[in-house]
């Protein structure tokens, strides 16, 4: 019976052992942890959305790094699978607005609980609090793996799934980059993405707390669109956060901060002209009341004053000696408020780490490394990425799942 080491036991990890099981291996899965499946524990804010109903063909166009290596994974385990896969295990799932799939508990605690209980009952033998020294090689084949305590264990095969540099008291400390890295893989540096934004605008951090909602953002780098889309975001005592502002973080991961340029549109229901036309019809209901309270029928308070000191507008001034070129500007604010960005939240903070193991060095068909004979890779070591909306997790899942099957095959 061939033997199987899965070194971690997040999402990918524990699709993975529990792949190789149902495929007939003997399968030892290493956590270091003193429980499985840590960070799925916080994703979705302890909701945990676990995927996203839709087909692969639309699941790779919210792929920002290497969609394409995708397509064997998604194939061989799509949303649609992963969801009949928890309703199987006694975990079902609803969909929410964005195709976003959720337990309906409600607890990600209770998707960890259902493969938990599944690894245990395909005979998988679980080792938690057992931290890897090394993965071993030689002649190009995988040998098995050495612990920190010095113990060693030997393997048929190896699936390294410890996750990306994010979040690092989940155990993703990026211990697995350093394996693949010593046996001669190409890694990529550990870059955040799905990430809040950092803005030294003194107004943009004085509007901590302001959650907009129905705002179209949007990135660029020169003249080319790298994100635009309509959403909610949030200002924070540092910046900018919120869905918006970590899906256009994902295009800006190899970036710096003076490449691009963020623009927010506050009223995108309406054109320039037709907000023109509101203004014009709301000054002139206002008389000669304080421009103020035109400019709180536009905005909330708190940025109704902001919008007042850049566009240079008077707050107490009457609301019928508002200029044309103070029209204009307030315009112009409004259909494009530029927020000035410094950098990003450190990597620990980030939902998902960008880089990893090179994809050319992958066989995509089956995760198995080019390079070493029954080394596979799967999860967030894998130079892949996606925007919010549960596809980072399915890729865990996805590729775990081809790992595991192809590792006992």
């Amino acid at each position: 019976m061939k033997h199987i080491i899965v070194i971690g036991g997040g999402a990918a990890g524990l699709l993975a052992a529990m792949e190789a099981a149902k495929a007939g291996a003997r399968v030892t899965l290493l956590e270091k942890n003193e429980k499985l499946g840590k960070k799925i524990y916080i994703t979705g804010k302890g909701r945990c959305n676990v995927t996203n109903d839709c087909t692969p063909e639309s699941f790779r166009t919210n792929v920002v790094k290497n969609p394409r290596f995708l397509f064997s994974a998604l194939n061989a385990f799509a949303p649609a699978d992963m969801m009949a896969l928890l309703e199987k295990l006694g975990c079902p799932v609803k969909t929410e607005r964005g195709n976003r799939v959720f337990p309906v508990s409600e607890k990600a605690s209770d998707v960890t609980r259902a493969l938990e209980k599944e690894l245990h009952r395909l005979g998988v033998r679980i080792q938690l609090n057992s931290s890897v020294r090394s993965v071993d090689a030689a002649d190009g084949c995988i040998t098995g793996v050495t612990l920190t305590d010095g113990q060693r264990l030997p393997a048929d095969a190896v699936i390294v799934a410890t996750g990306g540099m994010s979040y690092p008291t989940t155990g993703s400390t990026g211990d697995g980059f350093q394996w693949l890295r010593q046996l001669g893989h190409t890694v990529y540096p550990g870059l955040p993405t799905l990430i809040p934004l950092t803005s030294d605008a003194a107004w943009v951090t004085a509007l901590q707390g302001l959650s907009l909602r129905n705002v179209h953002l949007t990135l660029q780098a020169g003249k080319k669109k790298l994100y635009t889309e309509l959403g909610e975001m949030l200002f924070t005592h540092f910046g900018i956060t919120g869905p918006l502002v970590l899906s256009a973080s994902a295009y800006m991961a190899e970036l710096a901060p003076d490449e691009v340029r963020l623009t927010l549109d506050l009223k995108p229901g309406l054109t320039a002209e037709q907000l023109e036309a509101r203004i014009l019809r709301d000054v002139a209901e206002a008389g000669k009341k304080q421009l103020g309270t035109v400019l709180c029928g536009l905005f909330p308070s708190r940025l109704a004053e902001t919008m007042a000191q850049l566009c240079a507008l008077g707050w107490t001034t009457p609301a019928c000696e508002l200029t044309r070129e103070g029209r204009m500007a307030l315009v112009e604010r409004t259909k494009a408020l530029q927020i000035p960005i410094s950098g990003t939240r450190p990597l620990s903070e980030a939902v998902v780490t960008r880089g990893g193991v090179s994809v050319k060095e992958i066989n995509p068909a089956t995760m198995e490394s080019k390079l070493i004979s029954g080394l596979f890779v799967a999860g967030e070591l894998l130079d892949v990425d996606a925007l919010t909306g549960g596809y980072n997790l399915q890729i865990a899942f996805s590729t775990g799942l081809l790992a595991g099957r192809s590792a006992a095959q």
